[in-house]
């Protein structure tokens, strides 16, 4: 599956992103979602990307789990995982119950109650138990206490974690209760992936009211693009049903149901969970250090300054350091327990060796053409490492892979992490003594 994913012509971001690079360096799924090497492993990717997995497995939640945990660790690890999981269980609990809460609380059997995407989705619940009439109230609530402790968009108000949007996802359905331009309203105006989550919310609705419980309009704009071919792929979405229907089918025969000419009859199953992973255990942002803040960073070697082109005017401005020279060195040090070093991933991308205290840690390979995307990204990462003061240092091979144009080694900042309880271990909301 891998490799196919990795292979599309398709453009992708972040978690999906870091698993097609992954793959073109040698690192295989389940490793290609480590957060050892995925520093995305909680992002929102496989959750808006389990939709089907749920729909082929009406009231098997069980079936579901079984093969999200196979695609989710493609991409992603403990929360993303669980944001998949979560999401397929909604629709297969939704087939056969129409009660919104009771949908929501069935689904949350599917995942580990230790994790973090499991006590989000069980704050939700008792924000609107105590806002039932103010989703805004709620949502203040629940950004004070979650919104600042994802890893990938760490010191930014961008959040793309899988378990805050999946709050959202749950915020839009409680407070739409069952109304689908309310739940799309309120999923929408929650934010941060603001077409995934209300389109996950929507899609719960449309398994309990069926397609033409929708409203007409809606109706109406899947009539119209129903056979257009989505871009790379051979399928239409009126295709990917008639398939989605057929697998759904085998599901159901292999998980012990019978289909019956037009009868279908399902074996229900009860929801349970696999053992809890934790991507990235009491790590917290601790400072973000751009390249150019040069009294943080010694530089040995020829170290240029890239410069680019941005803003409506195309204004010039310095965006990177990056050497092509073998032997040259970049040294930076910083106290905590973990760090993360942004650069470019380009077409001319090279080689370089990274050491941790001394100790070679990876060699990383900058390259990046594939979908005709190159990104700026975090190039490379370490966690959990003993507190205290460390020092980083990247050697520049001055070698690369046939497909690149170049060896320039390009970094933009570092970010670094320490130990410390996260936001949401000791936050109370307003009402709770």
């Amino acid at each position: 599956f891998q490799e196919m994913f990795a292979k599309a012509g398709y453009p992708l971001w972040h978690a999906n992103m870091q698993a097609r690079k992954n793959y073109y360096d040698s690192i295989f799924a389940p490793l290609s979602g480590n957060p050892d090497y995925n520093l995305h492993a909680d992002d929102i990717d496989f959750q808006i990307e389990a939709d089907y997995i749920g729909f082929m497995c009406p009231g098997m939640p069980q079936t579901a789990s079984v093969t999200a945990d196979k695609i989710g660790h493609i991409m992603n690890y403990g929360d993303g995982v669980y944001g998949g999981v979560f999401v397929a269980a909604l629709y297969s609990e939704a087939y056969f119950e129409s009660d919104i809460q009771k949908i929501i609380e069935s689904a949350l059997r599917s995942i580990p109650s230790e994790s973090e995407y499991y006590k989000v989705i069980r704050d939700v619940i008792t924000l609107y138990r105590h806002y039932p009439s103010d989703w805004r109230s709620a949502w203040k609530e629940l950004q004070d206490k979650w919104g600042e402790v994802d890893i990938c968009g760490a010191g930014s108000p961008f959040n793309i974690d899988a378990k805050l949007n999946g709050a959202y996802i749950v915020m839009g359905l409680l407070y739409g209760a069952g109304d689908p331009l309310a739940t799309l309203e309120i999923s929408t105006r929650c934010g941060q992936d603001s077409d995934c989550n209300p389109s996950n919310a929507l899609a719960v609705l449309g398994v309990v009211k069926g397609f033409s419980g929708l409203p007409a309009e809606m109706q109406d704009g899947v009539k119209v693009i129903g056979d257009s071919t989505f871009i790379h792929t051979t399928y239409s979405f009126n295709s990917a049903v008639e398939s989605t229907y057929n697998y759904a089918l085998d599901l159901i025969t292999g998980s012990g149901g019978k289909v019956t000419g037009n009868k279908i009859l399902v074996k229900a199953e009860v929801p349970s969970a696999y053992s809890a992973e934790i991507s990235f255990p009491d790590m917290v942002f601790d400072s973000k250090i751009p390249i150019f803040e040069k009294n943080n960073w010694k530089f040995i070697g020829k170290w240029d300054v890239y410069k680019i082109q941005s803003g409506r005017e195309k204004q010039t401005r310095e965006q990177s350091m990056y050497s092509e020279n073998a032997g040259d060195e970049l040294i930076f040090d910083f106290s905590g327990t973990g760090i993360s070093l942004e650069g470019n991933w380009y077409r001319d991308g090279g080689k370089a060796d990274i050491y941790v205290d001394g100790d070679l840690h990876r060699t990383i390979d900058t390259y990046y053409d594939f979908a005709n995307q190159q990104h700026t990204e975090s190039i490379w990462h370490v966690m959990n490492l003993e507190p205290g003061d460390h020092t980083v240092k990247v050697v520049v091979k001055g070698e690369k892979r046939p497909e690149s144009s170049g060896t320039r080694v390009y970094i933009t900042s570092a970010t670094t992490f320490k130990t410390a309880p996260k936001k949401n271990e000791d936050f109370r909301f307003s009402f709770e003594e």
